[in-house]
């Protein structure tokens, strides 16, 4: 396996670089993880807050919707379907700009392609 200049990569080096890429995805996931979005639905009148590692923290539940069950029950599924959204967006972002430009794994820039 060659790169463009005809040369073999230098394989403790890409080691190296591999075992960054390793360190900073386990630090963006923790970093994520300890952050807490909130999902809403109904104009704020059900919210749900939710950690990026999806650790559900809290439910609020204004008492206006509290007279029509079937409407609250879907209430509470859109707000943990937003929740869970955001804390997806949050992982996603997080680990973004890890390994290269391509996305989390892109590393064809450590290989010299």
């Amino acid at each position: 396996m060659t790169n463009q200049g005809g040369e073999l990569p230098d394989f403790n080096s890409l080691l190296s670089q591999l075992g960054q890429v390793q360190e900073n995805l386990r630090q963006a996931q923790q970093e994520a993880a300890a952050q807490v979005v909130e999902g809403s639905a109904g104009g704020g009148a059900v919210k749900v807050k939710v950690t990026g590692g999806l650790d559900f923290q809290e439910v609020t539940i204004d008492p206006s919707v509290l007279d029509d069950v079937e409407m609250l029950q879907d209430l509470v599924l859109a707000a943990l379907r937003d929740a869970v959204e955001q804390a997806h967006t949050l992982a996603s972002d997080a680990l973004g700009g890890i390994g290269g430009g391509g996305g989390p794994l892109d590393l064809g820039g450590l290989l010299g392609l």
